[in-house]
This record gives structure tokens, sequence and C-alpha cells, in this order.
């Protein structure tokens, strides 16, 4: 692609050097720029790329997008030096112009919010297919272009990344696409670029203070993504939600809400619940769903209001409602050979979302049956919330086990160790409490107390199957120990 094309997709500042010139390739990652490339210096939140740019000399390297010229710009003979302000920004809107701007080549809906967005973007999808259309995901178990499974590695991925894999979806014909939109990636400017037919806000509760520091720098985040949609997207919010509101306040999009609760465009209400589905009625209209818990009517609820604004039939959507089917590691239930002894693994790593599954469980079996909890945190994460998680498990379980999630590079026994404070002035809480930091032994352990009519929950880990412990991935799937130690009731 010519550099004067390239170009026209940002705002430049300076331009030092020749923009008639071929770019063989856009990269922000200096070990890839050669001959013929254009390479992005982007501040990350470890790295600065401008750092990377003296190594670059003598390599041909046809452009180098900056947001502070080298003084010696002049010596990297021939390399086009430019300019902006936010080279963050401009590696967005170039990775979108460089794949052809494929976001505007399909419908784009971002789903952001603490915890749902795994499930309500996979639903969004798989709703878009049950409709007949071919789609793509974007989203932190499994990304897909149409039917073919790519793994994922990241919530949001880089922008190189998402504009390669939106490209594909559409050379694959697809005509939608859902994706989550994580809170570091509206931070560091990775959806820059990107147009949205619509926007999904969840909820917004205590996570990633340990990157954001604060809970307002957090809420700021993802109100920036709804702050970006244009004046053709959609913006459906929460409106139980006490943060649901703010999502909106300086929106473009033509603002839509959905509710449990209150009056909202899109009204879902439970009316049955049981541990294999609940019978909902969507604004007046009463389903059968796949789907236990009110989290997950919340999350219902969004990719009805989605699938509305999107222009698909009513009717058929209502049908296709149950038909969709749980999200692999979102309250995904296990059963022992008799039946007797019911086993969840649900990603729940936050209080929030423990306090969600938990009482979803507790709806269901009521109070003569026990629920018997493993929970852990992951190490070189927020801190703070350990001890709450704890509090909150015991608060709502009959037994708790705390165990090791993937301690990365924190010793397990230090991160038990925050958790148990939170439980340390409460001797009811204690008595019900056990800390088995091997993993596979606590969820053995949990399913040895449990009797008949008993549900085994295992949080935390979810989809995952690895153990991260300093720096190594180790093989570890819930779903695989909790189905292996059920079988042997």
């Amino acid at each position: 692609m010519q550099l004067a094309c390239l170009l026209q997709a940002i705002e430049v500042k300076q331009l030092a050097g020749d923009k008639d010139k071929e770019i063989t390739l856009l990269t922000a990652d200096s070990r890839q720029a050669s001959e013929g490339s254009m390479f992005v210096a982007v501040r990350g939140v470890n790295v600065d790329g401008h750092t990377f740019i003296p190594g670059l000399k003598g390599k041909g390297v046809a452009a180098i997008v900056v947001d502070t010229l080298p003084e010696d710009a002049a010596e990297y003979n021939g390399t086009t030096f430019v300019v902006v302000e936010n080279t963050a920004i401009a590696l967005g809107h170039l990775a979108s112009r460089w794949y052809g701007d494929p976001s505007r080549r399909l419908r784009l809906v971002g789903v952001t919010g603490t915890n749902g967005k795994t499930t309500t973007a996979t639903l969004i999808y798989e709703m878009a297919r049950l409709q007949g259309y071919k789609a793509g995901l974007l989203s932190t178990v499994v990304n897909y272009v149409d039917t073919e499974a790519i793994h994922a590695t990241q919530t949001t991925p880089d922008p190189l990344t998402i504009n390669r894999l939106l490209a594909q979806m559409v050379d694959a014909g697809c005509s939608y696409a859902a994706m989550e939109v994580s809170s570091h990636a509206a931070d560091q400017h990775r959806i820059a670029g990107l147009t949205f037919a619509g926007g999904v806000f969840t909820n917004l509760t205590r996570d990633h203070l340990d990157y954001h520091k604060t809970f307002q720098n957090y809420l700021n985040a993802k109100k920036s993504f709804f702050d970006s949609l244009g004046a053709d997207a959609f913006a459906l919010t929460n409106i139980d939600d006490r943060n649901g509101e703010v999502m909106l306040q300086n929106t473009r999009a033509r603002r839509c809400t959905y509710s449990l609760r209150a009056m909202a465009d899109f009204r879902g209400r439970v009316v049955e619940s049981r541990l294999d589905g609940t019978l909902m009625s969507f604004n007046g209209h009463e389903v059968h769903v796949q789907f236990t818990g009110r989290f997950n009517a919340y999350n219902l609820t969004a990719v009805f209001g989605a699938s509305i604004l999107l222009g698909w039939d009513l009717e058929k959507v209502l049908v296709d409602m149950s038909r969709l089917v749980a999200v692999a590691g979102r309250f995904q239930a296990f059963h022992s050979p008799d039946g007797s002894v019911t086993g969840i693994v649900d990603y729940a790593h936050t209080p929030d979302a423990v306090v969600n599954v938990i009482t979803a469980i507790r709806e269901v079996v009521g109070p003569s049956h026990a629920i018997i909890t493993v929970v852990g945190a992951g190490g070189n994460r927020d801190k703070g919330k350990r001890p709450i998680m704890a509090q909150e498990a015991c608060r709502l379980s009959d037994r708790v086990i705390l165990t090791s999630d993937n301690p990365r590079f924190e010793q397990p026994l230090d991160i038990l160790a925050d958790m148990e404070a939170g439980i340390a002035d409460d001797p009811q809480a204690r008595r019900k409490t056990l800390s088995i930091a091997d993993r596979r032994e606590a969820i053995r352990a949990a399913v040895m107390m449990a009797q008949p009519g008993d549900v085994v929950l295992v949080a935390g880990k979810g989809h995952e199957d690895y153990q991260e412990i300093q720096g190594v991935k180790h093989h570890f799937d819930d779903r695989e120990e909790i189905r292996e130690a059920l079988g042997k009731i």
C-alpha cells in the first residue's frame, strides 16, 4: 500500500521525508521491521516502542510513526518519520486502513462491562448464526471466523490482530461480528479506528484496579468506548446497574436500555428457575432458555435487545433465544453418575461474580441442600478483591475451600493468606472454611463432602485449561477435574 494512502487514515502533525513510497508491512513490533515496512512506535504499559528506533538504522525501514521526532532523524537513510499526537491511536486507524477498513464492511457489536462480556458477545454471535447469517467473534475464550475457531490469547487483541481477524471475517462472507471490549483495550486505544454498529454495557464492579488504580479510572475506560460510538450506532445499557446511565452521558449513539427491575426499552423477567434452565419473559413474551441465574437473565436480555436493535425479526429472535446454549466454563454443569451431586464450573473471579453465581445456585436448590464453593484468586492482580471474595463465598455458601488459582509469580500461600484475612474476624466463616493450596485436591475434597442434592461450585477459571505458576503454564482444566471427581462418587 502507498504510504500516502495510509496517511489519509490519521492526523499527521509533521512529516519528515517522502510519502511517495510503497509500504510492504505494517507493524508495532520492531523485531518484524525490515526493508519497506512501516513501524509504529507505541508507548505501552511496560515497553516504549520509541526506545527501539535506534536499532532500525540501516534496515531500510520505509516509515516510522512517532510522537516525537528523533534528533537524528536525518541519519536514517531515507526513512520517512511521521509525527502524530498519539501513536497508539494512530496504530488503530492505520491497521484499519491496512486491512481495508473491515469493521465498516460488517456490523460489529462491542460488549463491555466487568461480568458477562464473554457470554453476551458469544450469544450475539450465536444468535446471528441462528438468524441465518455468517458471523465472527472476538472473545476471551475463542475467536471465530464464521465456523473456524481461532485460539484467543487476549480478551481484546492488538489493533493489527483485530483488523486482520475482521478482514478474514469479511472474506469469509460474514455480515456480523461481536467482540468483547476490555477496559485495558479501551484505555490503550486498541479499538481506535473501528466502526461499531452498537455497544452493550453489562455491569461494573471492582476489577483490574492493579492496572487502573482507581474505580473512577476503570469506569472512565469503559465509558470511553460509548463516547467513541458514532451517531449511526446504538448504545444499549443495563439501567439496573448504578453506572449504566453514566455510560450514555456523552455518547452520540442511539440510547437504549434493558432491565429486569425497571421500565426499559427491553425488559426481561425471570418467571421460573431451575438448574437446567429458566422460564423468562422478554418484553412480555415467555421463552424457556437453557441458562440459570439472574446474571444470565441480564446477559440474555442484553442479547435480546441487541438482536432487535440489529433489525432481526422479533418472532424468530424469540424462538432462537430458546436454542442458545451456555458458553464453555460459564455456569457449566456436571453430574455424578447417579445424578445425586451436581458440579458447576464458572469463570467467576470477582466478588460480584462470585455473589451472582452462588445466588443463582441458591435460588434453585433452596436452603435444604448445601453449596460447597471452591474458590481462589489470581496472583499479581488486584489484591484488594481477595478478602472480599472470601467473605462473599463464606456468606453465601455452606462450606468453602480456599485454593490456588493462577498464582503467576506469587506464592499460593501468600494469596491464601490475603483471602483468609477477609474472614479472620468471623468465627462462623472460619468454621466452615478450609484452605487447600493444591487446586486438584481442593476440588476432590469438595466433592467428597457433598451429600445427595448438594452442589459443588468451582469458581475462578472457567474455560481456562491451564495454571500459570512462575511464568509457566501447566495443563489444568476445572471441567476435567470436577468430572473425574464426580465420577468417583
